[in-house]
């Protein structure tokens, strides 16, 4: 499995990584050509000055308070209403300036996580069908949710609590330089040093627990999607038990690492409080002896002490922040990741659309390999005529499905080139070229939703009346309006709620609303019983009557009216010709007719294989 399907999960960071992530947020907090949302992060900003220089300003009130009522009764009475009223008021900018900030910004966060995640969701989908079959869904979609949250926390956290309490660090040092001496400023920076260092190395020897969490939460969520999505499965082999066994054990796997991240977290947490208490004690014991040698003031002693307070907090806030923020980045490495992860098809620079045409398709020469070590197509060359059916059959492996998946552009051909009316379709956008084609396939995928949503999947802006006509050409009509809510019949996962008759005729009635020049029957009837086949056989001929048509077969018996039949062995076209001619010429085609009408009049024998007497 490449890294690209594992999600990236369990990479090592880069060096640089974290720079190049903020980087990368950079453009969502400041979009080009959106005056609204600079607007609102400059104001933002402006309320985060002014809430930082309110808070700072509380200490110094207090102070003066403290001093005054610890003077003459006379003044004390007078003077402390104004400044207390002023410390009540400081208290109270501080406190809405913050909430102000947050409201201002909460747009521009929104709107950086909706583009981020929308732009990952758009990156997916243009990912080539190779990278969507190596995937593991529920990895993947655990790495894109842990990632868009983790963008969220650095949108909020980095900008306005990280700048903010560095801002207050210094402006505080600063102070305390100023009104007693550098011993004050210089204990305060050594300790808030300290914390950071400590912080910073604890925190980047955690963080291998916690991609070991990552690890074990993704395998362990991936196992359950994995195992839920195959629910009949598991039911027809009795293996809940072993389900549960598999599942429990990379529980095991989460729970031990889990065990290990929090054991580290504590030790984190203990030698912060070690150097924060430190140099809380030492402050606090300057501060007493200045006002035994009345160089300070009870008012000054009091100031520091809340200056300290007010600063264990915002900087045991940061310690959590900084720990925060590191696995932010180790959660969205893995979407990241996957937004680098280059197309493998890609439209050329200023292709045009796909114009207008009959339908006509020709591969010439085509050679392609889903491995280069190992060829699936051999110099495959044909072609469709406008409105001509063609059949393309030959045993399983043969490379059938490789041709609608080349047409469809989900791959490139090494070699050769395909075209329609006359375009190669490697020089004309890939969302023009799926326009063109329509397809009903062997397995009919549902989406969880209505029978009505399904069909109308097909053209979206499709109305209520064209959805029923195409239900109509499609002879499930009757049966929709049979059940219980009709159109709005939920479907189940995957179509499960419908039989496989049913989910066909859904497929057809999607692809009929598609109103494609060109359809492709991907061995479409193939799992299906016999007298449903033939009713699904009547209306893929009814929808493809004068229609450029490709049909990929495995039974002979539904291509019989084909215009032409290529016989596909090892990736090489070995016969080409009518059913009568290829019957005449007794080759390949020949001898897999015969088979299959061998095996046909067997299944049709009574048990014990004896024939019915005349």
């Amino acid at each position: 499995m490449t890294d690209a399907a594992r999600s990236g999960a369990g990479r090592k960071l880069e060096d640089g990584f974290e720079w190049r992530a903020l980087g990368a947020l950079l453009p969502y907090l400041w979009p080009r050509g959106e005056l609204e949302i600079k607007l609102r992060v400059a104001a933002a900003l402006a309320l985060l000055a002014l809430a930082k220089l309110a808070t700072v300003y509380i200490p110094v009130l207090y102070k003066q308070a403290v001093d005054i009522l610890g003077g003459e009764a006379g003044a004390a009475v007078a003077v402390p209403v104004g400044v207390i009223v002023g410390y009540g008021i400081a208290r109270l900018l501080a406190t809405a300036f913050g909430e102000l900030r947050d409201a201002v910004f909460a747009k521009v966060g929104q709107r950086a996580i909706r583009r981020v995640a929308l732009a990952t969701f758009r990156h997916l989908h243009g990912l080539a069908l190779r990278f969507h079959l190596e995937r593991q869904t529920g990895g993947l979609s655990r790495a894109i949710e842990r990632g868009t949250k983790a963008i969220d926390f650095l949108l909020r956290f980095a900008l306005f609590h990280i700048i903010p309490t560095l801002l207050e660090l210094a402006m505080v040092c600063g102070i305390l330089w100023t009104l007693f001496n550098v011993w004050f400023a210089l204990v305060t920076l050594v300790t808030i040093v300290g914390f950071v260092a400590y912080t910073m190395v604890v925190t980047e020897w955690r963080l291998k627990y916690r991609r070991r969490m990552n690890e074990t939460d993704q395998e362990a969520n991936t196992r359950a999607i994995d195992s839920l999505l195959n629910y009949e499965t598991v039911k027809y082999f009795g293996n809940e038990a072993y389900e549960a066994r598999r599942f429990d054990a990379a529980l095991r796997r989460y729970e031990r690492a889990a065990v290990t991240s929090n054991a580290s977290l504590s030790l984190l947490n203990i030698g912060q409080a070690v150097i924060v208490g430190s140099g809380l004690a030492a402050i606090m014991l300057m501060a007493g002896y200045g006002v035994a040698g009345g160089t300070m003031t009870v008012g000054d002693f009091v100031m520091v002490n809340t200056y300290l307070i007010q600063l264990y907090l915002p900087l045991n806030y940061l310690g959590f922040v900084y720990r925060e923020i590191k696995q932010s980045l180790t959660d969205m490495e893995a979407m990241f990741y996957l937004l680098g992860v280059a197309p493998e098809v890609e439209d050329a620079p200023r292709a045009p659309p796909l114009a207008d045409g009959p339908g006509e398709i020709v591969f010439a020469g085509v050679c392609f390999g889903y491995d280069p070590r190992r060829r699936i197509l051999h110099d495959v060359s044909f072609a469709v005529p406008a409105g001509r059916r063609i059949a393309i059959v030959g045993p399983t492996g043969a490379g059938k499905s490789t041709l609608s998946r080349l047409l469809y552009r989900f791959y490139d051909a090494t070699e050769g080139a395909i075209a329609i009316d006359g375009q190669d379709i490697r020089g004309v956008t890939q969302a023009s070229v799926r326009a063109a084609i329509g397809i009903v396939p062997q397995d009919t995928v549902l989406f969880n939703d209505t029978v009505y949503y399904n069909i109308a999947y097909g053209r979206p802006d499709a109305t209520p009346t064209d959805v029923e006509a195409a239900a109509r050409s499609a002879a499930i009509h009757d049966q929709i309006m049979a059940m219980p809510d009709g159109y709005q019949t939920v479907v189940g996962e995957r179509g499960l709620k419908l039989s496989g008759g049913e989910k066909q005729r859904v497929a057809i009635a999607r692809t009929i609303l598609k109103r494609p020049r060109i359809l492709m029957f991907d061995e479409a009837t193939s799992a299906l019983d016999t007298r449903t086949e033939r009713e699904i056989q009547v209306a893929l001929r009814e929808i493809s009557r004068n229609r450029t048509t490709l049909v990929i077969a495995h039974r002979l018996s539904t291509v019989v009216d084909a215009d032409e039949i290529l016989v596909l062995e090892h990736g090489r076209i070995v016969e080409r010709g009518t059913h009568a001619a290829l019957l005449a010429k007794d080759g390949a085609y020949a001898q897999m007719w015969a088979r299959q009408q061998e095996a046909g009049e067997a299944a049709a024998l009574p048990e014990g294989g004896a024939r019915l007497p005349a």
